[in-house]
C-alpha cells in the first residue's frame, strides 16, 4: 500500500537518491541556466565582437570596392556575398558553441552528469487534458511563478532606476563625436548588463539550493518503505537462512577430501560424523576437519575406513562436536578433554596395530558438558511446563 505524503518524512536513503537519478530525476536549477546563457552569451559578444566588426569592416571595404574587371564579371559578386555570409555563419556558430557550452556545463553544475534515456522517452499519461490541467496548480508551480514574478519586478526596478539616473548621460551623447559616443554607450550597456548578471548570480545561488531541498523533500520515504528497502538490499531472513545453510553444505561437502588426514572419525552411528585431526606441532588444540550428517556421515565413515583410520561410536560426543565445532578451527575449549581421552586411546590402537604395545581396552566413554549437547538441549526444553 502507497504511504501517504503526510508519513513521508524520513530523508531519502542514498539508494532511492540513485534509483532516481538513473531514471534522470535529478535537481535542475532553471535560474542557473538562465544565468549561464544570459552569461555566456554576454561574455561571447565582448570578445567576439570586436573581432566579428573588425571581419565585417574589412569585408564591406573589399565588397564595395569595383573596377572595370568586376563591372565586366558579374559572377564575382555572388563569390563575394558567399565570403561575406561564410564571416557571419562562423561568428554566429562560435557565438552558438560558446552559450551552448555554457548552459551544458550550468546543468551538469546543479545536477550532475545523467546518462538516462528515460526523461526523453514518450509518456502518454502526460497527454491527458485533465492530468496535465491539476499539475499547472501544484504549490510548486505557485512557488515557482511567485520566484519569477519577485525577480522579474526586481530586474525592472534595477532598470527603471539604472535608466532614469543615466538618462541625462546619454541624452548628452548626441553632442559627442559618433566615436566617442559609441564607446560611450557600450559602456553603460556593458554595466547594465552587469547589474542584470549580478541580480541573476543571487537568485541562481538561492534556487541551487532550493532545487536541492525540495528534490530531496519530493523523494522522502515513510518507515514502512525505509524497512522495505532494507528489505530488499538485505534479503528476507528465510532467504538468509537458507542461502547460509547451502553454503553449510557445500562447505561440508568440500572437507570430504580432508578425511583422509584425520587421525579418527567419531560418529553418532547414523547421523551424523566428525573427523578429527591433531598435529602437536603446529596446533594447539584438535580440530574439526570434515564433518557431516546423514548420508555425508556414510560418506565421510567409508572413505575412514578405505583409508584404515579408526571409526569410533561415541553419538553424544559426535552431536556436541557437530553442534559446536567449525571447520578447521580448534574445538571448544569445554571439550579438550573428551577429545583428549579418544586420542589417547587412538594412539594406543595405532601403536598395538604396529607392534609396539598391547591392544587398549574398552573405548572410552568421554564426559561432554549436557549444554553442548544439542539432543539434550531439545529434551531438556520439552519438559520444561
Amino acid at each position: 500500500m502507497e504511504s501517504s505524503s503526510q508519513d513521508r518524512n524520513l530523508p531519502a536513503s542514498q539508494r532511492k537518491l540513485n534509483k532516481a537519478k538513473d531514471d534522470g530525476q535529478v535537481a535542475r536549477s532553471r535560474d542557473l541556466s538562465h544565468l549561464a546563457v544570459l552569461g555566456g552569451g554576454a561574455v561571447a559578444v565582448m570578445v567576439l565582437a570586436p573581432v566579428l566588426f573588425e571581419q565585417l569592416k574589412l569585408g564591406l571595404s573589399q565588397q564595395l570596392s569595383f573596377d572595370s574587371k568586376s563591372i565586366l564579371q558579374t559572377g564575382s559578386m555572388l563569390g563575394r556575398l558567399q565570403d561575406m555570409t561564410l564571416t557571419g555563419l562562423i561568428g554566429c556558430g562560435v557565438f552558438a558553441a560558446i552559450v551552448m557550452a555554457a548552459s551544458i556545463l550550468s546543468a551538469i553544475g546543479s545536477g550532475g552528469w545523467v546518462a538516462s534515456l528515460k526523461p526523453v522517452m514518450p509518456d502518454f499519461s502526460r497527454l491527458n487534458p485533465i492530468s496535465g490541467f491539476g499539475r499547472m496548480f501544484t504549490k510548486e508551480k505557485f512557488s515557482e511563478v511567485a520566484k519569477m514574478t519577485f525577480v522579474m519586478a526586481v530586474l525592472i526596478l534595477l532598470g527603471a532606476m539604472y535608466f532614469s539616473t543615466n538618462l541625462q548621460a546619454i541624452a548628452s551623447l548626441t553632442l559627442q563625436p559618433s566615436q566617442a559616443a559609441i564607446q560611450a554607450l557600450n559602456e553603460w550597456l556593458k554595466k547594465g548588463m552587469g547589474v542584470l548578471l549580478l541580480v541573476i548570480f543571487v537568485v541562481a545561488v538561492v534556487d541551487v539550493q532550493l532545487q536541492n531541498f525540495l528534490h530531496k523533500s519530493r523523494l522522502k520515504m515513510s518507515h514502512q518503505e525505509v524497512k522495505q528497502e532494507q528489505k530488499e538490499s538485505e534479503g528476507s531472513p528465510q532467504l538468509k537462512g537458507r542461502m547460509r545453510q547451502r553454503q553449510r553444505e557445500i562447505s561440508h561437502g568440500n572437507s570430504i577430501s580432508a578425511v583422509v588426514r584425520a587421525d579418527f572419525v567419531v560418529m553418532n552411528p547414523t547421523h551424523f560424523a566428525v573427523a578429527i585431526r591433531y598435529d602437536e606441532k603446529t596446533m594447539r588444540a584438535p580440530q574439526v576437519i570434515s564433518k557431516g550428517a546423514d548420508l555425508l556421515a556414510m560418506k565421510i565413515r567409508d572413505i575412514a575406513k578405505t583409508n584404515s583410520i579408526p571409526v569410533l561410536q561415541s553419538p553424544i560426543l559426535a552431536r556436541a562436536l557437530y553442534a559446536n565445532a567449525e571447520l578447521d578451527q580448534d574445538i571448544p575449549s569445554s571439550l579438550y578433554t573428551a577429545v583428549a581421552q579418544v586420542l589417547a586411546y587412538v594412539y594406543r590402537l595405532k601403536s598395538a596395530l604396529r607392534g609396539d604395545g598391547p591392544m587398549p581396552g574398552e573405548q572410552p566413554d568421554p564426559f561432554v558438558p549436557p549444554e553442548l549437547d544439542p539432543l539434550s538441549s531439545q529434551v531438556s526444553n520439552q519438559n520444561q511446563p
